[in-house]
């Protein structure tokens, strides 16, 4: 089976339905195709673990939910997910991990789907267990053993005997629990399986780093314990042996499937001297008779078996160090190519043209910011002087010689001129008619009538329009609109053709 599944796509459907970036992720990290999860979806989630409004055990219980799948592709990718997650992600991923009582119940798990998913079904039973463990591990020493600080200076090498005699084991429990993965170079036969086994290859790494030096402490410590520490100093050293022994075939492994030799640390074991130096001390702690070994060929032997220790340090420290360098120099390479594609985009855009006044861009001009004209509104005064503009009300054009009677019987004149930019101040006691506004300062001419019936507008001088306007104030009356009106019609001489002196 390879390819998205039309189950996948249904799920990844309806998470986008409810708003789930997170668990649409997760699906799309854990699909039936036959590959490890992409680095996309794997980046995304990391960054996710990063994220304080993300919400961890909701991302948590989403890997969990895809493990209960019948399919060994989706159950393995669903495993694969969480352990980079643990070894990459945020640490407050792997506590919560820890302050779970069970993470993965898959002891028990079979895919009868045919032969690969039998195969398969054993490794997702031991990969299972092993993140148990890992988690676990976490829960009791507050800390990850693979990446924990190393060195002269590193955790392992500063803890007191007490200490280290129990959290000794803890390492041991956990790299039991790798190497019980198991995995020969001729099963690793998928992009799934190999996926999961390139980060159990990196655990061991980090995860034996840190039990070697554990063990190089415990050696130092070894001739001031008391009996009862001693006898478990030497149990954990035996032990130690054992699993140097496992650990060579498991980085054999990773060689024949094509890591490169130089990511693959050279162990150097103690030699056999040194052990039975341990048990010659425990046997005369006990009262036992032994032969006598002087104080400094017993440190010699201590001496040489620490260095030889300290050899396989450094070698595993090389290669964790020339992997962080390869995953830096692969990041910036990845920066660097966002940066020429997000170029490139930017090139292809259309160009803008943008005002200063305006954030807004626009195309083949500018935005004017000059305010509209209220054509409608009350010409505002200053200094007694109107600020009207002329030009709006100076008419040109003919108009229709019949003319409607008002209500009083006055004709309607048929001609408006400009506004005159001179005011009279109102009369006391008289009624303020604003006749610049309603015929204009120019508008007291005589209009006369041609041959062809058309009413024109004859201009007069702006004095002679001032003379007049003063002679019509003069015969206002307050009280008495209609002889004002009239008066003013009679002065205007509209009609019979002559003006009226």
């Amino acid at each position: 089976m390879s390819g998205q599944s039309i189950t996948d796509r249904i799920t990844a459907a309806q998470h986008s339905v409810t708003g789930s970036a997170v668990s649409k992720t997760v699906c799309k990290a854990t699909t039936h195709e036959i590959m490890g999860p992409k680095k996309k979806h794997l980046d995304y989630l990391i960054h996710c673990t990063n994220e304080m409004n993300v919400n961890i055990p909701q991302l948590a219980d989403s890997l969990f939910e895809r493990t209960t799948s019948t399919s060994w592709v989706v159950v393995f990718k669903s495993l694969i997910a969480t352990h980079h997650l643990m070894v990459y992600g945020n640490e407050r991923f792997v506590q919560y991990l820890a302050s779970r009582n069970t993470l993965f119940n898959l002891s028990n798990f079979l895919d009868k789907s045919g032969l690969q998913g039998y195969d398969m079904s054993t490794f997702i039973r031991r990969y299972s267990r092993y993140l148990n463990e890992k988690a676990v591990s976490y829960r009791q020493v507050a800390f990850d053993f693979t990446k924990v600080k190393r060195g002269v200076d590193g955790v392992m090498r500063t803890m007191n005997t007490e200490k280290l005699l129990k959290t000794i084991p803890i390492i041991q429990s956990q790299m039991d629990a790798l190497l019980d993965f198991n995995v020969n170079a001729n099963e690793l036969t998928n992009g799934v399986i190999n996926a999961g086994f390139m980060l159990l290859f990196k655990d061991s790494i980090r995860l034996f780093a840190a039990y070697n030096e554990g063990i190089i402490n415990l050696l130092e410590k070894y001739f001031d314990m008391k009996k009862t520490q001693c006898k478990e100093g030497l149990d954990i050293y035996k032990k130690f042996l054992t699993r140097m022994t496992r650990i060579s075939e498991f980085l054999k492994v990773a060689e024949q499937v094509g890591i490169d030799r130089g990511d693959i640390p050279d162990l150097s074991q103690a030699p056999s001297s040194l052990l039975e130096a341990l048990e010659q001390h425990l046997a005369s702690l006990e009262g036992k008779k032994v032969k006598d070994s002087t104080a400094a060929s017993r440190a010699s032997t201590l001496s040489n078996a620490v260095s030889s220790l300290a050899s396989t340090g450094m070698s595993f420290t090389k290669v964790d160090e020339r992997e962080k360098q390869a995953a830096l120099e692969e990041e910036q390479a990845r920066l660097k190519a966002l940066k020429e594609q997000r170029l490139k985009e930017l090139s292809k855009r259309p160009s803008f043209a943008t005002t200063d006044t305006s954030p807004v861009s626009t195309t083949g001009g500018t935005i004017s910011t000059a305010p509209a004209i209220d054509l409608f509104s009350t010409p505002s005064c200053s200094n007694g002087a109107l600020k009207m503009e002329s030009d709006l009300f100076d008419i040109q054009q003919t108009f229709n010689p019949s003319v409607q009677a008002s209500s009083t019987g006055l004709p309607v004149a048929t001609a408006w001129a400009g506004y005159s930019t001179a005011s009279q101040p109102p009369l006391p006691g008289a009624l303020q008619v604003d006749f610049e506004s309603v015929f204009g300062a120019k508008a007291t001419g005589v209009n006369n009538i041609d041959s062809d019936d058309i009413l024109k507008p004859t201009m007069i001088g702006s004095n002679q329009a001032l003379c007049s306007i003063n002679q019509l104030s003069d015969k206002l009356v307050g009280d008495d609109l209609d002889s004002s009106l009239a008066n003013l019609v009679g002065n205007l001489g509209i009609g019979n053709g002559t003006t009226k002196k």
